[in-house]
């Protein structure tokens, strides 16, 4: 699997990579550079936002040929803690995209902001966000601690898909 956090927008020659070794694709929101993406985020509707990114992404993903494309609207990258909230609560409508939605909330800054809390001292905010998100239409977790977000996600899908 090839992750780009750019969404193919910095570099469209990694569909072509990805294409030559059948590799699936996750293409992720952010705007801005790394350097930059914090520097007073804003959005109309930021879920607009995102999925005209992300459209972008699968058009060219699907022009190399690319089969597996999935999207991820990127916590954390170029969002606030009000941003991320609005995306885990917004989830679903990803799927307007037709592609299973990937998400990574794992330790990220906006729980430690809400919850006053060090990185390493996450994993409870990390639970919450991981629970939300899958309620709210995410089909694949990127986390750090796997045991116990595996637990969160099978309670959650024998609420939520049972």
């Amino acid at each position: 699997m090839v992750n780009d956090i750019s969404g193919l927008h910095f570099d469209p020659e990694i569909a072509d990579a990805a294409a030559r070794r059948h590799a699936s694709l996750a293409l992720m929101h952010m705007r801005g550079t790394p350097r930059n993406m914090q520097e007073n985020p804003e959005y109309g509707d930021i879920m607009a936002a995102i999925i005209d990114y992300l459209s972008e992404g699968i058009r060219l993903a699907e022009q190399k040929g690319i089969e597996q494309i999935l999207v991820d609207p990127g916590i954390g990258f170029a969002k606030s803690v009000a941003h991320n909230t609005e995306i885990i609560r917004r989830l679903n409508e990803l799927h307007a995209l037709g592609r299973p939605v990937l998400i990574g909330p794992s330790r990220k800054s906006f729980i430690g902001k809400i919850l006053d809390l060090p990185v390493d001292d996450r994993l409870e905010g990390t639970a919450a966000a991981v629970a939300a998100a899958i309620m709210n239409g995410a089909n694949i977790i990127r986390v750090h601690d796997v045991k116990e977000m595996k637990r969160v996600a099978r309670i959650v899908d024998a609420i939520v898909r049972a």
